[in-house]
């Protein structure tokens, strides 16, 4: 199973906070179109998706599988090249 396959979870508890961003973007990078990976945190994820709408708009989705208030799954996702987004993560 890759890194980036569907059933990937990343649970930024279990991560040091200086890294796990990047860990995330890295995730994100080897993703292949059609590929997503949910990541489990402790709080709603804001700064992440804003990250993500800077570096990647319109390359990524963003679908919220549990909000809180103890956890939330966010499911993260690579769009195919030239596919625009959805529009349920903010992107263009």
């Amino acid at each position: 199973m890759s890194l980036a396959s569907e059933s990937t979870a990343i649970d930024v508890r279990l991560i040091a906070p200086k890294v796990r961003h990047a860990t995330i973007f890295a995730t994100f990078q080897s993703l292949a179109a059609g590929e997503s990976f949910d990541l489990l945190s402790d709080h709603e994820p804001l700064a992440l998706h804003g990250q993500l709408l800077q570096q990647w708009p319109g390359q990524f989705s963003w679908n919220v599988l549990e909000a809180g208030p103890a956890q939330w799954r966010t499911r993260i996702g690579r769009l195919a090249a030239g596919k625009t987004c959805c529009g349920s993560c903010g992107g263009g």
